[in-house]
């Protein structure tokens, strides 16, 4: 969801001491286990599928939310067509895989902002309908609705060769964008559209504050992954793995095409002889 399936890849295990040459090969040539920070990709793809289905069908999410994914889509396609097509190198598999090597403390940043970002506005959500608070509802399904689609597209595109880092890269900056303006809509909605009723009890005190609270903390944790992450350092990385696989086609090509020109004489003058 900050790019985290995108930014962060499973780390290859050390090589043994009396592995040989052929075994490192072999060890080198492995694709990387398939995998991301919140577990089966399948089992993540099918749940979220559930999630945007119930969405879409619950009437709580906005049109122009709605439409969002469509157009975020056809524009991602787009540009993995026109403005930045896959390089084909042979080092694209793995370079997909790790764009941003993430550190100990990033990876405790991204579980933050699973449990933020994601899990903790569904339990909002699925509190709101047993408490009854349709405002509640209303107020974070469409976050978790665009969230859902992110975390989709990232775990489907991550798998396809079609995809160069740049556009993979720009996946969440899309749909961070537009969530930061619905993050804001969902402030204003839940701090001064819902009030609390003088004779409220505990409960429901602290599920007052506990939705405000959760507002806040998704603007302030995606605007600052959005400003301090993706856009100074995601971004920069995959636009440099691009251009350095980019760089490394262009310097075969060019090796290519020498050998082959040197190698023309070479035949002539045995054809003459």
């Amino acid at each position: 969801m900050s790019g985290v399936s995108l930014a962060t890849a499973p780390p290859a295990p050390p090589p043994l001491p009396n592995a040989t040459k052929n075994s490192k090969q072999r060890t080198t040539k492995a694709p990387p286990a398939a995998g991301s920070m919140m577990g089966s990709l399948r089992v993540i793809e099918l749940q979220l599928v559930a999630f945007i289905l119930v969405f879409s069908a619950s009437g709580l999410v906005p049109l122009l939310d709605l439409a969002f994914p469509a157009f975020a889509s056809a524009y991602i396609l787009a540009l993995a067509h026109f403005a930045f097509p896959s390089t084909g190198s042979t080092n694209t598999s793995h370079s997909q895989q790790e764009i941003f090597k993430g550190s100990r403390m990033f990876r405790m940043y991204v579980i933050v902002g699973t449990t933020v970002g994601l899990f903790l506005p569904l339990a909002y959500v699925l509190g709101g309908f047993a408490r009854g608070d349709e405002h509640a509802v209303r107020s974070a399904t469409p976050h978790l609705f665009l969230l859902s689609f992110q975390i989709l597209t990232e775990n489907i595109i991550s798998g396809l060769s079609l995809f160069s880092p740049p556009v993979r890269a720009l996946v969440p900056m899309i749909y961070t964008i537009r969530r930061i303006f619905v993050d804001i809509d969902w402030i204003n909605d839940v701090w001064l559209n819902k009030t609390l009723p003088a004779n409220a009890r505990f409960q429901d005190t602290a599920w007052y504050w506990f939705g405000k609270g959760l507002a806040v903390a998704n603007l302030a944790y995606f605007s600052m992954n959005l400003f301090g992450f993706l856009i100074p350092r995601f971004l920069p990385r995959a636009f440099e793995r691009y251009f350095q696989d980019r760089g490394e086609i262009y310097a075969k090509t060019a090796e290519d095409k020498r050998s082959v020109s040197l190698n023309k004489p070479q035949l002539s003058e045995k054809k003459m002889d």
